[in-house]
C-alpha cells in the first residue's frame, strides 16, 4: 500500500504542469534600410529574342554538313526528335513514320498541324541563299518560356517564311522547344 501511495504521489508530481514564464522580446527598431544591388535586372525576354535571332542567323550561315548538329545544339531533345520525324514522314529512310504514325506519336506534345511535315527546320524551302530574320516579336511569356512571332526572308527565291517559335530557358541556356510553321509565301 505504501508503494502504491508513493507511486501515485510521484506520478502526480511528475505530471504536474509548470507554468512557463513567457518572455516577450521587444522587436528591434529599424533605423535604416540597406538595399543591396547584386546585379542589374535583366530582361530575359529580350535576352531570349537576341539569342533566337543570333541562333537562326548562325544556323543558316553554317556549313550544310553541320546543319543537323547545329540544329541539335539550339533545340530541346524532344523538339529535335519531333522535327526529325516530321521531316522524314513517308520517306524511304530508316525510322521514318507514316503520317498517321507521326500523328499518333506526337499529338499529345506538339501541334502536329503546324509541324512542317516534309519540310526543313525553320523554313519550308530546301535551297536558300541568304536567310534573314525580318521580324522577331514577343507574343507571350510564361515562367522560362517565350513565344515569338518570327518572319524569315530569303531574297533570292523571294520567299517569306512566317513561323512562331517557342523558346525556353533550361539549365541556364535558351533552347527552341517548338516551331509552328505556316505555309510559305513565294513572291
Amino acid at each position: 500500500m505504501k508503494r502504491t501511495i508513493i507511486a501515485s504521489l510521484l506520478l502526480v508530481i511528475g505530471c504536474k504542469e509548470e507554468k512557463a514564464a513567457t518572455v516577450t522580446q521587444p522587436e528591434p527598431e529599424v533605423k535604416e534600410k540597406v538595399v543591396l544591388h547584386t546585379k542589374p535586372q535583366v530582361n530575359e525576354s529580350e535576352e531570349a529574342k537576341k539569342w533566337l535571332e543570333k541562333s537562326i542567323t548562325d544556323y543558316f550561315k553554317s556549313d550544310l554538313a553541320n546543319l543537323d548538329k547545329n540544329m541539335q545544339k539550339i533545340t530541346t531533345k524532344d523538339y529535335y526528335d519531333y522535327k526529325g520525324d516530321a521531316m522524314n514522314v513517308d520517306m524511304d529512310v530508316d525510322g521514318s513514320l507514316t503520317e498517321q504514325e507521326f500523328k499518333d506519336k506526337w499529338k499529345g506534345k506538339f501541334d502536329i498541324k503546324k509541324a512542317g511535315i516534309g519540310v526543313g527546320f525553320l523554313i519550308a524551302g530546301q535551297d536558300w541563299s541568304t536567310i534573314e530574320v525580318t521580324k522577331c516579336q514577343l507574343l507571350s511569356e510564361n515562367e522560362n518560356s517565350y513565344l515569338f512571332d518570327v518572319v524569315l526572308t530569303d531574297k533570292e527565291p523571294k520567299a517569306v517564311y512566317p513561323i512562331k517559335i517557342k523558346v525556353i530557358k533550361e539549365n541556364g541556356s535558351f533552347l527552341i522547344a517548338d516551331v509552328l510553321q505556316d505555309v510559305p509565301e513565294f513572291n
